[in-house]
């Protein structure tokens, strides 16, 4: 099966994916009576396991509700040495460099991986490790906060796949890497 680490993300109309005090209400901005899930479904539909950083580790073991996965997750960190009990038949801690991380990852046959959390994907940006990007953008202007893009040693090139609105708002856009 073919190998791809993808990413699935929302951000703002500046490239913001947390507000300035790293708050996340300014995703709920547009009205979703229905809870339309953006695609989210058939996303999670694609992918074999979730690869996090801690702080989104940390901020999804906060949310006020069930633990949000049916899928293996994995977290990466150099400051926690274990998962907190509550979480450790639902995530496990990976260490290393991020290409032997993905290593282990495949060789246990998790092939499709979803890559999530700001720093988690600037740095698998930066190691060249991302296949497709799938963003949506929320039509809002945040002024400054978390950015989800950082600096690069180099242009990655992605090409467009496909373009979708939800809420009649909302674009979000599909892009596939181009490998030379």
């Amino acid at each position: 099966m073919e190998k791809r680490n993808k990413v699935f993300i929302a951000t703002s109309l500046d490239g913001y994916i947390a507000d300035k005090n790293g708050g996340l209400d300014w995703l709920h901005s547009i009205p979703n009576p229905e809870q339309v899930d953006m695609g989210y479904g058939p996303f999670m539909d694609e992918v074999d396991a979730i690869v996090m950083g801690r702080r989104t580790f940390e901020t999804v073991c906060g949310f006020d509700c069930p633990w949000p996965y049916a899928k293996p997750v994995f977290v990466l960190s150099r400051t926690i040495k274990s998962i907190p009990e509550e979480y450790a038949d639902k995530a496990e801690l990976v260490k290393g460099s991020l290409i032997e991380v993905v290593e282990q990852i495949n060789g246990r046959g998790f092939n499709q991986l979803y890559i999530d959390g700001g720093t988690t994907i600037q740095s698998f940006l930066k190691e060249d490790l991302i296949d497709d990007l799938i963003m949506t953008t929320i039509p809002v202007l945040l002024g400054g906060g978390s950015s989800l893009f950082g600096d690069l040693d180099k242009p990655l090139d992605f090409e467009f796949v496909s373009s979708q609105v939800y809420l009649d708002k909302v674009p979000q856009v599909r892009y596939k890497r181009i490998t030379t």
